[in-house]
């Protein structure tokens, strides 16, 4: 695969929150036009690899290339006007201001006001919830419309590659299944990359291109999303297909040889 086909690159990061290493010497690669997730047990890692991604945190080691160009120790309102976007876990939408207001700021660094007026409209389209409460403040949303105001206020910014932070947090079924048909249509329609980190594996791995497994801040496994879902451990660890017999005894940290 050509440079030109990569829209994201980490290559050997180690980030710290004071003295100790969250992520430790992970690469991994977005082809452009795909979504890759991130998998992994909480605290593996891998929020802190979107908020390396993102700025919000400097990495100490490494290199971080979107669409070609080093964003290692760049300002994070840079990045966002490069055409990343990040959806943090949690929403973090603005509660006091509307939802209008909400999908406006993240359109904040763009000056073509027909441009943005267009990406409104698909905004709506996408999440047509949104627009019947178009008036409403943000913290009078259910949990679900306020996920897809911030998936919405992030598409407001058109990134090239979005940064999707455990979308289905909190959420019934039934909306898990609608926001990540959603975000199917996002990567189609739209073209647009997405590393997406999602606590439900298997709904992950049904939508995501390519993965990585992260374990105590290293990448332990990669593979298409197919491969990964036919792989014993994954079903193992992840999707609840446990073998009680000398399988079932195995432990994750001991599979010394994933690379």
């Amino acid at each position: 695969m050509s440079a030109t086909d990569i829209i994201l690159k980490l290559s050997n990061i180690e980030s710290y929150y004071g003295p100790i290493m969250a992520i430790r010497g992970i690469s991994l690669e977005v082809p452009r036009g795909k979504i890759v997730t991130l998998l992994g047990a909480n605290g593996a890692g891998k929020t802190t690899v979107l908020k390396t991604i993102s700025g919000i945190l400097d990495p100490q080691k490494g290199t971080i290339e979107f669409d070609g160009k080093p964003i290692q120790r760049v300002e994070a309102d840079k990045i966002v006007r490069l055409g990343l976007s990040h959806v943090p876990e949690g929403r973090e939408v603005f509660p006091f201001l509307t939802v209008r207001e909400n999908l406006m700021m993240g359109a904040y660094p763009r000056k073509d006001r027909d441009g943005i007026a267009a990406d409104l409209e698909r905004v709506y389209d996408y999440f047509p919830r949104l627009r019947e409460r178009i008036n409403q403040p943000a913290g009078q949303l259910s949990g679900g419309e306020q996920q897809m105001l911030a998936i919405g206020r992030a598409l407001m910014n058109r990134p090239t590659l979005l940064l999707l932070d455990e979308p289905s947090l909190g959420l019934s079924p039934i909306l898990v299944k609608e926001i990540f048909g959603i975000i199917r249509r996002i990567n189609q329609e739209q073209g647009t990359s997405i590393l997406l980190v999602e606590q439900n594996a298997k709904v992950a791995l049904e939508t995501a291109h390519y993965g990585y497994v992260l374990e105590i801040g290293r990448v332990v496994m990669n593979d298409s999303c197919e491969k990964l879902m036919q792989s014993q451990d994954i079903q193992e660890f992840y999707l609840g297909a446990v073998d009680h017999g000398a399988r079932g005894e195995r432990r994750w940290k001991k599979k010394k040889t994933w690379r």
